[in-house]
C-alpha cells in the first residue's frame, strides 16, 4: 500500500513541474500581450484562445481517457498496440476533417474575412493547432497511461519553452502581432509531435480494430460533453459578472479566481494525470478499495492543506501578482474559490466508480447539471451580492457536484470513504482559513507570524480528532520512518520502504 501511495505521489509531484512552468510561462507571456497587442486584438486573441481550447477538447473525442483505460486494462492489455493505431487514426481523421472544413469556409466565403478582425489566415492556423494539439494530447495520454512522468514533463515542459521562445521572437521582436501568437504555436505543436512520433510509433501495429475504436468511442464520447459542462461550470461566471456588474468587477473576480488557481495547478491538476493510470492497473486487486479510500484521504489531506495556506496568504498574493491597489479586494473572493477547488479535487476520486466500469455516460449530465445550477444561481443572486454571490455559488455547485458524482459512482463501484475524515478535515481547515477576513491590521512580520501557526495547527489539530492511524503515526512520530517515507516517494515506488503497519488492511 506505501509503496503504491509513494508511486502515486512521485508522480503527481513529477507532473506538478509541466504545470508550475505553463504558470510562469503565463505569467511571462500576459504582459507582452499587451505591450504589443491593441485592447481590440487582445480581445480576439482571448476568445481564438478560448475557442482553440473548447474545439480541441470536442475533436479528440474523449480519446485521451479512453487511451488510457484500453492501455491499462486487463481486457485489452494484450492489444494495446492496435489500440493506440486505431484511436491515433480515428482522431487524426476527426482533426482533418476539422481542418477541411476550415479550408472549405474559407475557399466558398472569402468575402467574409475582408477587413475582418479575424482574417482567414486566423481561421487556417487555429485549425492547424487543433488538428496538431489533439494528436500532441493524446500521445502524451498513452505516457500517462504508461507512467512515464518523467518523460511527459521533459516533452511537456519542452513544449511550454519552446513555443514561448518563438512567441517571444514573432512578438517582441518581429512584431507580427497576433497572427506571429498563432503561427508560433503552431511550429511548437509541430515540432513536440515528430518528437513524440519517434517514441509513438514503434509502439503502434498497423491493424484498425473496429472492435476497439467502438469500445474506446462508448467511453470517451460521454466524456466530451462533461469536458464541455465543466468549462461551462468554471467559465459562465465570468459572462455573467461582465453582462451584470460591468468589466471593473469582472477584473476583480477573474484576478481572485486566477490565483486560486494556484491550488489547482500545482496539486489537484497534477494529481488527475497521475490518477487513472494508476488506478486501472490496481482496479480488481483484493486491496483496490482500500487504496483507492486512502487515496482520496491522504489527497483531500494535501488540498485541504494548500486551501488553508494559500487563503490565510490570498492578501499578500493579490498584492505580489497585481502591484495595483485597485485589485487588493480580490482576496475576498480567494478562499471561498479555493474551497470550491478542494470539492473539485476530491471528486476526481469519488468519480472512480464510474470511471473503472466504465459507465461515463452520467459523468456527462452531472457536470452539465450542476453548471445549468451554477449559472441559474449566479443570475439570481449576483444582481443582489456582487462578486461574493459567484464565488459562494461556485462552491455550492462544487458541493453538489462532489455528493451527486459520489451517489452515482457508488451504485457501480462502492468505495468505502473515510467520510468523517473528510469532514473533519474541511470543517478544521475552513475554520483555520476564516480569520482572513477579521484578523485586525497589526505589525506585518506578526500578522505572518500568525498565519503560520494557524498552517502548521491543520495536521496537529486532526490529532485531537483521532484522524491518523497506528501506522501512520508510527512513521510521523519516527524520524527515522519519516525520513525513509520521504526517500521512498522521491526515488519511486519500487523503493519505497515497506508497509510498516499493514495501512491496506483493516
Amino acid at each position: 500500500m506505501l509503496k503504491r501511495l509513494t508511486s502515486t505521489v512521485r508522480h503527481t509531484f513529477i507532473y506538478s513541474i509541466s504545470n508550475i512552468a505553463a504558470k510562469a510561462v503565463g505569467i511571462l507571456l500576459i504582459p507582452l500581450y499587451t505591450a504589443k497587442l491593441s485592447l481590440g486584438e487582445f480581445g480576439v486573441w482571448d476568445l481564438l484562445d478560448i475557442t482553440i481550447t473548447i474545439l480541441t477538447e470536442i475533436f479528440i473525442l474523449g480519446q485521451a481517457s479512453s487511451i488510457i483505460l484500453l492501455n491499462n486494462s486487463d481486457e485489452y492489455k494484450d492489444r494495446k498496440d492496435s489500440s493506440l493505431f486505431t484511436i491515433s487514426a480515428f482522431v487524426l481523421a476527426a482533426g482533418a476533417l476539422l481542418v477541411i472544413l476550415a479550408e472549405s469556409i474559407i475557399s466558398l466565403f472569402p468575402a467574409t474575412f475582408h477587413n475582418s478582425l479575424v482574417p482567414a489566415s486566423y481561421i487556417r492556423l487555429g485549425a492547424y493547432i487543433i488538428l496538431l494539439r489533439i494528436m500532441n494530447n493524446l500521445f502524451l495520454a498513452k505516457l500517462r497511461a504508461d507512467e512515464h512522468s518523467f518523460f511527459y514533463t521533459i516533452v511537456s515542459s519542452a513544449r511550454i519553452l519552446l513555443m514561448t521562445g518563438i512567441t517571444i521572437y514573432f512578438v517582441a521582436w518581429l512584431n507580427k502581432g497576433l497572427f506571429g501568437i498563432l503561427y508560433a504555436a503552431a511550429i511548437g505543436e509541430f515540432v513536440i509531435i515528430l518528437f513524440l512520433l519517434a517514441k509513438i510509433i514503434p509502439q503502434m501495429k498497423l491493424y484498425f480494430d473496429k472492435k476497439i475504436l467502438s469500445a474506446s468511442l462508448k467511453f470517451g464520447l460521454p466524456l466530451v460533453f462533461s469536458s464541455l459542462g465543466f468549462m461551462l461550470l468554471n467559465l459562465s461566471d465570468r459572462y455573467i459578472i461582465k453582462y451584470l456588474l460591468g468589466a471593473e468587477a469582472l477584473g476583480l473576480y477573474g484576478f481572485g479566481y486566477r490565483v486560486a488557481g494556484v491550488l489547482n495547478m500545482f496539486l489537484i491538476l497534477p494529481f488527475s494525470l497521475s490518477l487513472m493510470p494508476i488506478a486501472y492497473k490496481i482496479f480488481g486487486q483484493s486491496d483496490d478499495k482500500r487504496y483507492f479510500s486512502k487515496l482520496m484521504t491522504y489527497s483531500t489531506f494535501f488540498f485541504v492543506w494548500g486551501f488553508v495556506f494559500l487563503s490565510l496568504f490570498s492578501e499578500e498574493l493579490i498584492r505580489i501578482f497585481a502591484l495595483k491597489n485597485e485589485f487588493d479586494s480580490a482576496y475576498l473572493v480567494v478562499p471561498v474559490i479555493l474551497l470550491s477547488y478542494v470539492f473539485s479535487g476530491m471528486r476526481l476520486n469519488a468519480s472512480l466508480g464510474m470511471f473503472l466500469t466504465k459507465n461515463t455516460k452520467h459523468i456527462a449530465w452531472i457536470t452539465i447539471g450542476s453548471a445549468a445550477l451554477n449559472v441559474l444561481l449566479n443570475f439570481i443572486f449576483i444582481p443582489l451580492f456582487g462578486i461574493m454571490a459567484a464565488a459562494v455559488n461556485t462552491l455550492v455547485s462544487f458541493v453538489i457536484f462532489y455528493f451527486v458524482t459520489q451517489n452515482f459512482s457508488d451504485k457501480y463501484y462502492k468505495i468505502p470513504f473515510e467520510n468523517k475524515k473528510l469532514a473533519i478535515m474541511i470543517l478544521v481547515g475552513s475554520l483555520l482559513s476564516a480569520p482572513v477576513y477579521f484578523l485586525p491590521a497589526m505589525n506585518p512580520a506578526f500578522t505572518i507570524f500568525i498565519k503560520i501557526i494557524l498552517i502548521v495547527f491543520f495536521p496537529l489539530l486532526l490529532f485531537f480528532f483521532n484522524f491518523y492511524e497506528k501506522a501512520e503515526l508510527d512513521i510521523l512520530m519516527s524520524p527515522k520512518k519519516f525520513v525513509d517515507f520521504l526517500k521512498g516517494t522521491i526515488k519511486g515506488a519500487g523503493k519505497a520502504p515497506e508497509d510498516p503497519g499493514n495501512i491496506i488492511l483493516p
